[in-house]
């Protein structure tokens, strides 16, 4: 089959989600409304609060998301075939996805921009709030070691994408003061740093930085293990008008720009898929497609560190609640379209069957190494661009996506940080909450080597905590729409059907560490399973109440419970 029809099908999916089923749930599910007063005007304080125009806000929000996830997941699940993986990207990204990240903005913006681990404790009750932190605690960890080891990878592995990773650092600092400090014209501002960007690709590509062995008493891959986690501290700490959101702007526009580039070259090119669309013959030891493609394709599809990154940094930032429509569902649809990119990279980018099913031959197979080498393949034949340069432009886009999911995650795990010395009544600052969240994520990363092998240590509970979060961040936007007296159904339908999939991998994982005897992922599963169960349970108690009670009454009941105030 050809390729050309995949990509046309799913480009007219995000399109027609767009367009319609996401104004069905802002003008009638949210009601979103331009004369709300966000948290971003009401408790501006330039630092974490500040009021953003749209374009800039949405494009943080998507490279904040996006992260390697959404390259990782849906080229290893095409090992099922191709058309599962493509049927659970577009559809979850149209009506879960876009549904999920939405509401998560929603929700917080109407609660003052406050985490979804500080809504749990408004809208589900006080005991399950905790187990939530605990859960979205693991998750983060997860995301910042495992990230800082995918980087690091990457920089080894293609050495001319060290000048353009970097750099787009020093691009992100001069953007802020532009558009900040000295009032610069947005499109202008854009079009010259999207430019410094691809410049920097040709500079890298024409001169590749490979360190030498040992720099600084450590070895290359300690090396930017250290230099990571640094950048990550100082980036989160840093008001995020001046590096976070203008990185992750440019960040956007320019792998915006990559996904045309490539989706060109497939119009260009029209690539033939090798694989076939259901696999009957998986390599031995690939788990069952049921349930673990709804875990394996978490990004891409639906993902509960969107509703971290919508509630945590994005609705501090919300200029008009009217926003939220662009920045969460469009947001969303922008990492349905990484997902839907690297699927076609890695099921087209190869000459035969035999050459995909040589890099499919095991499960776990495939990830980022068959997205940059597949893509460089089809930008080779449908530009022309040199081989090296085709590695470079994506492995870049692959680094860029993946640092700027690092360093809002550092900036979220101190935020949980925080909030656990709320619990325990122990007030931590921005710089102790910092250096906590480095220390643990470091430690992580180097428990077992100092090559950062740990950073995966705990990463194939990735895609089940990530689902069970996200079903219990619709269980939050189900209570207040609940509780608002409107339709409930958008968020109850997906969180049904990610919450069962998820806690069915989940018990399916269990298993397999028991057989492996890990004991640490099994306790650590058996810690994630408890505590979603729990939740679910107060999520559905809560449900119940506020269908009974009126929702003035219910508002001040849970209210004072919470101990919090409106």
């Amino acid at each position: 089959m050809n390729a050309l029809p995949l990509l046309l099908i799913g480009l007219a999916m995000f399109a027609g989600g767009y367009v319609l089923y996401s104004r069905f749930l802002g003008n009638r599910v949210y009601k979103l409304d331009a004369s709300f007063r966000t948290p971003a005007h009401e408790l501006q304080d330039g630092v974490d609060y500040v009021p953003t125009n749209k374009f800039v806000l949405w494009g943080h929000h998507f490279t904040s998301v996006a992260g390697a996830a959404p390259i990782v997941g849906p080229a290893v699940a095409v090992i099922w075939g191709w058309l599962p993986a493509f049927l659970w990207v577009t559809l979850g990204t149209v009506f879960f996805a876009g549904m999920h990240d939405l509401g998560a903005l929603w929700a917080s913006a109407r609660n003052k921009g406050r985490s979804i681990g500080t809504l749990s404790g408004r809208y589900i009750g006080g005991r399950g709030a905790n187990l939530f932190l605990v859960v979205i605690f693991l998750l983060l960890l997860m995301v910042v070691a495992a990230f800082a080891v995918v980087i690091k990878n990457l920089l080894i592995s293609t050495p001319s994408a060290v000048i353009p990773a970097w750099g787009a650092v020093a691009v992100a600092l001069l953007i802020g003061q532009a558009v900040y400090r000295y009032r610069m014209s947005l499109g202008l501002v854009t079009v010259v740093g999207v430019a410094a960007l691809y410049g920097l690709i040709l500079l890298g590509d024409a001169v590749p930085v490979e360190l030498p062995d040992p720099i600084l008493g450590m070895s290359p891959a300690t090396f930017w293990i250290v230099a990571l986690f640094v950048y990550a501290g100082i980036a989160s700490l840093l008001p995020v008008w001046v590096l976070l959101q203008p990185r992750d702007y440019i960040n956007g526009v320019q792998l915006f720009v990559g996904l045309g580039i490539l989706f060109v070259s497939v119009l260009l090119s029209a690539p033939t898929i090798v694989a076939p669309a259901f696999n009957d013959a998986v390599p031995a030891g690939t788990p069952s497609l049921v349930p673990l493609l709804f875990v394996t394709i978490a990004c891409g599809a639906i993902s509960g560190f969107h509703g971290m990154v919508s509630s945590g940094t994005s609705s501090k930032q919300l200029d008009k609640e009217t926003d939220a429509r662009f920045v969460g569902y469009f947001g969303a649809v922008g990492e349905g379209l990484l997902a839907l990119g690297a699927i076609i990279a890695a099921v087209a980018g190869y000459r035969t069957l035999a050459d995909w099913e040589a890099v499919y031959s095991a499960f776990g197979q495939g990830g980022v190494a068959a997205f940059v080498e597949g893509g460089g393949a089809i930008l080779n034949s449908g530009l022309g661009l040199p081989v090296s340069l085709s590695s470079t432009v994506l492995a870049t886009m692959a680094i860029l996506f993946a640092a700027t999911t690092m360093d809002t995650g550092v900036r979220l795990l101190r935020f949980v940080v925080q909030e656990a010395g709320e619990v325990a009544k122990v007030r931590i600052g921005n710089v102790a909450g910092t250096l906590i969240t480095l220390a643990v994520g470091a430690g992580l990363t180097f428990s077992q080597g100092a090559g950062g092998e740990g950073g995966l240590r705990i990463w194939p509970l990735f895609g089940t905590s990530n689902q069970l979060l996200a079903s219990l961040t619709l269980s939050i936007v189900a209570v207040m729409l609940i509780r608002k007296r409107r339709n409930p159904a958008p968020a109850l339908i997906p969180l049904a059907v990610v919450f069962v999939m998820a806690f069915w991998a989940a018990v399916v994982q269990l298993g397999d560490f028991y057989e492996a005897r890990d004991w640490l992922l099994l306790i650590i599963d058996l810690v994630i399973i408890v505590a979603a169960l729990w939740v679910a349970f107060e999520a559905v108690v809560a449900m119940r109440r506020a269908s009974r009670e009126p929702p003035e009454a219910l508002d001040a009941d849970v209210t004072e419970k919470a101990g919090l105030t409106k």
